[in-house]
């Protein structure tokens, strides 16, 4: 029997037409037609190996039919713990396998949901275990932006169950930072317009940069790393995440769950600004500020010294006049507190003096001058005691009596009691101590 793998089936089935059988030609002289060549398959003999015929339909199917954009709803979707994922595209008439191996299937920002009308670009080709024709595809897009959208969606919906997007979580920006943490690349225009920006608002301002990539292949992981990194600076007072604009797949990285989470769990406030003002990130999200755009975010986190010197002025002249104010206030609580203090003191001395008046003429009515204005006499030894009682008094003694206007010397001559007779006889106990306290 004739070796068929002189040729192979794909040149066998090409060059003989399917419907004009070919003609048996001569033999050569001394060849047998046992020994001519026969094309495989086209005999028991030679008929050809099941995976033989599905490499030739796969090799007619790649070379014939180019790689192509195809459309149509995603069915069966199924990504495995290998990172390929296997589907069907479908339209109201047919449906085809496809697969997507594991290096394209990671750039997906998600899996595609049951039924999404899609945009599938790969290559026509068969599974020679099964003899299944599949598309091989290399590139998967929804309708508009759906694909982002939706993982935009996804993603969001799960942090703000989580509380990771309230805005009560929120810090507020430092008045003067006096170190000002980038995380951006080192090589963007983003870079050097934050800078710009905040040298000439605030000059004296020290920049830390932490560079890594902010688009591609490698730039979430990066990203996570410098927003550790420049948190390790125990002097920086707030991080500003920024990078310049692009397409949507340009900013997915600033999308993804780990680079979310590392915003949301820096231990300083943070500002976003990336992309341009229409652009809306998940990182914009959960950050404590957002800004439109990089020299936006220089100027949310540094004050204008210009503006800082008017508003210490500002400051300096309300706080003067302030002060003038209350020093007024204070004098005129002053001058009235002294005035209601001098009308007291006027009526309390008032008072007082009235009541001296009034203690004063008692005593003078209960005094012995009033008793001697109304005619009484007071005596009194050479001492200057007052002689009350007849006991006080021996014959002969002298002694004065006080008048209203002087002092008369006298003598006792003799002394009787109340109920005694003249003379100058001893008075009784009972009447010694019973002196008259003036005499007529």
């Amino acid at each position: 029997m004739t070796e068929p793998s002189q040729f192979s089936l794909f040149e066998a089935t090409s060059a003989v037409s399917p419907t004009e059988p070919e003609e048996p030609s001569a033999s050569a002289p001394g060849e047998s037609a046992e020994t001519a060549l026969v094309a495989p398959g086209e005999s028991a003999e030679t008929a050809v190996p099941i995976s033989e015929l599905n490499a030739a339909v796969r090799e007619v199917l790649e070379r014939s039919i180019r790689p192509l954009w195809v459309v149509g709803e995603v069915a069966n979707w199924r990504r495995m713990d290998s990172g390929q994922c296997y589907f069907s595209l479908r339209d109201e008439a047919a449906q085809v396998s496809c697969v997507m191996w594991r290096s394209e299937a990671r750039r997906l920002p998600t899996d595609p949901q049951e039924g999404m009308e899609v945009c599938a670009y790969g290559r026509v080709s068969v599974y020679v275990a099964r003899g299944q024709y599949q598309l091989i595809v290399e590139r998967l897009e929804a309708k508009g932006e759906g694909l982002w959208k939706l993982a935009f969606e996804r993603l969001r919906r799960r942090l703000e169950a989580e509380g990771l997007t309230d805005p009560a979580r929120r810090r507020p920006l430092p008045f003067l930072p006096a170190r000002v943490g980038v995380v951006t690349s080192r090589e963007g225009a983003a870079l050097r317009d934050l800078v710009s920006v905040i040298r000439r608002r605030a000059p004296w301002t020290h920049i830390l940069l932490s560079p890594c990539r902010v688009q591609g292949d490698g730039a979430t992981r990066e990203i996570v790393a410098a927003l550790e990194a420049v948190t390790l600076d125990a002097g920086v007072d707030v991080v500003v995440l920024t990078r310049g604009g692009g397409s949507v797949e340009d900013l997915w990285c600033f999308n993804e769950e780990d680079v979310a989470r590392a915003v949301a769990a820096c231990p300083v406030p943070i500002v976003t600004a990336v992309g341009h003002e229409v652009d809306v990130t998940i990182v914009d999200l959960v950050a404590d500020r957002r800004a439109a755009t990089p020299s936006a975010a220089a100027e949310l986190v540094v004050p204008d010294a210009a503006e800082l010197r008017s508003r210490i002025a500002r400051k300096a002249s309300a706080l003067v006049s302030a002060l003038r104010g209350r020093a007024r206030r204070a004098e005129d609580r002053a001058s009235r507190a002294s005035e209601r203090m001098h009308a007291g003191v006027g009526r309390f001395l008032e008072r007082c003096s009235s009541r001296l008046e009034r203690l004063a003429g008692q005593l003078e009515a209960l005094g012995p001058l009033a008793t001697i204005a109304r005619g009484y006499a007071v005596p009194m030894d050479e001492s200057g005691r007052v002689l009350r009682r007849l006991g006080m008094y021996a014959l002969g003694d002298a002694f004065r009596l006080r008048v209203v206007d002087g002092e008369v010397a006298a003598r006792v001559e003799g002394t009787a009691g109340l109920e005694g007779t003249a003379g100058g006889g001893k008075p009784s106990p009972s009447e010694s101590d019973g002196a008259p306290e003036a005499a007529r």
